[in-house]
């Protein structure tokens, strides 16, 4: 969720900014920026208290930054700089990225297995993925595209996309997260189709830093009042603008 602080045009959204970077190659250097200050900030945040000591944070990966070998040596770069846990950073490679030269991301994306970072396929659904591809990736988490949520009605209708999508990851042996979850009834479908993740507006807006911070100091509870289970202490966020993923059982 990276935002661009303009001195003179004020707050530029992703979507005006980041297409530019991707055109000129700027996507690069800016993520490798992205890397170390994720990293540094989450070092902080999990010496906050032991419940924090697996705390775990995303990072989007470009499809430019992918083709390229050098993404190894700014992962490790950033998790040396911070001395984070590779465990505890997450790279989310978008399907269609993903799918766009299969061999070559096979060969990276193991590559990162071994270093231990965790990775997440993220947009799944929007993109034309080939099973025959998909079980050789090495994925720890499948991340629901929200057009797939945003459908499901207040009685639980049109939930049979969700259900197949959930059962071929838990086949595929991957956690699920489910992002734009905005009502009680979509959290309360997923929570039933044994989603393990979830993000939205129901569970918490894009915060800055600080105001994350204080959440994190306060022992926060992500799911909505009555809906909470007995243990609560996954909660993934972004260092920039966090989007808190709560673990919805």
């Amino acid at each position: 969720l990276l935002r661009w602080h303009h001195a003179k045009l004020g707050m530029i959204p992703p979507f005006r900014f980041i297409p530019i970077a991707e055109d000129s190659g700027l996507i690069l250097p800016i993520t490798v920026w992205i890397l170390h200050q994720t990293c540094t900030q989450l070092k902080q945040w999990q010496q906050i208290g032991p419940e924090y000591e697996n705390l775990m944070v995303s990072v989007n990966i470009s499809g430019k930054h992918l083709a390229k070998n050098e993404l190894i040596d700014d992962v490790v770069g950033a998790l040396q700089k911070s001395r984070i846990v590779p465990g505890s950073l997450k790279l989310e490679i978008t399907e269609s990225t993903a799918m766009e030269n299969a061999e070559h991301s096979i060969a990276i994306l193991n590559k990162l297995k071994e270093i231990g970072v965790q990775l997440s396929i993220d947009d799944f659904g929007t993109g034309y993925s080939s099973l025959s591809h998909l079980h050789r990736l090495p994925f720890d988490t499948l991340k629901i595209d929200r057009s797939f949520v945003i459908r499901v009605g207040e009685n639980g209708e049109d939930s049979e996309v969700l259900q197949t999508v959930i059962s071929l990851a838990k086949n595929l042996k991957m956690r699920v997260i489910a992002e734009g979850i905005e009502t009680h009834p979509q959290l309360a479908v997923l929570q039933n189709l044994g989603c393990d993740y979830g993000q939205g507006y129901l569970l918490a807006k894009p915060k800055p830093v600080q105001e994350t911070e204080e959440l994190l100091y306060k022992r926060h509870n992500w799911l909505p009042s009555g809906l909470a289970p007995e243990t609560n202490d996954h909660v993934e966020a972004p260092t920039d603008a966090p989007r808190e993923q709560a673990t919805l059982h």
